[in-house]
């Protein structure tokens, strides 16, 4: 009794996630406006290898230049491209990394939650998705 009241919560449990990876949609593939190598102070960085707390600081940054050079009204490059199109590229690789964080965690709950099942609801499960198939 027990094992059905703890795979049916479950059972819910993996239906939300599946909700949520419904909602999260596909993952789009990063592509870059600019060549994804800028050098600031000295420094060339790939944005391609920065994690979200490295992105974020350099966002932070490019926006203040580009807050700066709105204001004295000058038309700012840097590493070859405006300083709008970096930030958009910033912008793309949060929201790209972001939504494989949010994919992983997903998959590591199913994951888990699958585990925790009893075996008789696993090989129910299992029966389903071969009669699902035939």
């Amino acid at each position: 009794m027990a094992n059905e009241t703890n795979d049916s919560k479950i059972m819910v449990l993996k239906k939300q996630i599946e909700d949520k990876k419904i909602k999260l949609g596909k993952s789009q593939k990063f592509s870059p406006i600019t060549n994804s190598s800028i050098e600031l102070d000295g420094v060339r960085t790939n944005i391609q290898v920065l994690n979200k707390e490295q992105l974020t600081f350099l966002l932070v940054k490019l926006n203040s230049y580009a807050i700066s050079a709105k204001d004295l009204e000058v038309y700012f490059v840097i590493s070859g491209y405006h300083v709008a199109d970096w930030i958009t590229d910033i912008k793309s690789k949060l929201d790209f990394v972001s939504r494989k964080e949010e994919e992983n965690k997903l998959k590591v709950m199913e994951s888990k939650l699958h585990q925790l099942l009893s075996n008789e609801k696993k090989v129910e499960l299992e029966i389903d998705e071969i009669m699902k198939n035939l």
